[in-house]
């Protein structure tokens, strides 16, 4: 149950994973990962709520969650089905499969995370560390907790170049936590760079959320493209 997009032409093309956030897999996702595909990658977006159901299906009605709060309550219990584990887990298939596909390229892998996904591609780039050269993060939740799984805790495996972006007011990532990512990063050896949006809320890159910005949302493209193409391409 996963959308793989990629330029006709022009391959084999380096691998990035799409992991998508907390509303799940939509037209919104899929034409964002078309969009990163056309300038010459191999696209994975994988339905991570897949053990749930399949798109549309995970018992909640994303044009009613602002409405209705038994939607939104819905959406949180799908988001809160998932572990790090268990999405480094299903990692493991998405690669064995772009391995298998003469239409990818055989080299590094890069990978992009949203809200909840922020923890996942920070997991993900430690359990599989000659695999992720690139690692990129959009207001990325749970990247520093205090459970024993926490991303942060591992972040001296991780070899990829990361970007960790965040919005100026997000009630989902405390302040506290954006004051200990420097430490944690300096620590570790982590090769991250921490960027803040001012002026922005938690899901500025999405063009159907309310806190969609412009002017942001193209920034985020361009730190991808540029990051994807320093670290896959050569």
């Amino acid at each position: 149950d996963t959308f793989v997009c990629r330029p006709d032409e022009g391959g084999p093309h380096p691998v990035v994973i799409m992991y998508m956030d907390a509303p799940g897999i939509r037209d919104e996702l899929r034409d964002m990962a078309s969009r990163l595909a056309s300038v010459g990658y191999y696209v994975m977006l994988p339905n991570l709520y897949y053990r749930i159901g399949r798109e549309g299906g995970y018992g909640y009605d994303l044009a009613r969650i602002r409405e209705d709060e038994s939607h939104l309550k819905r959406m949180h219990e799908c988001r809160q089905s998932l572990s790090n584990a268990m999405v480094v887990s299903d990692t493991e298939p998405l690669l064995t499969h772009a391995r298998a596909d003469n239409a990818a390229l055989k080299g590094p892998v890069g990978c992009v995370g949203y809200c909840m996904s922020g923890s996942f591609v920070c997991a993900v780039a430690s359990a599989y560390p000659d695999e992720f050269a690139a690692v990129a993060s959009f207001y990325g939740v749970g990247i520093i907790t205090d459970q024993a799984d926490s991303p942060h805790l591992k972040a001296d495996k991780i070899k990829a170049a990361t970007y960790l972006a965040f919005a100026s007011d997000d009630p989902w990532v405390p302040n506290d936590v954006l004051a200990r990512l420097p430490a944690v990063i300096a620590d570790s050896g982590w090769q991250a760079r921490v960027e803040t949006y001012p002026e922005t809320g938690h899901g500025f890159a999405f063009e159907q959320r309310a806190d969609y910005q412009r002017w942001a949302a193209e920034r985020h493209w361009e730190r991808i493209f540029s990051l994807m193409d320093r670290q896959l391409r050569n």
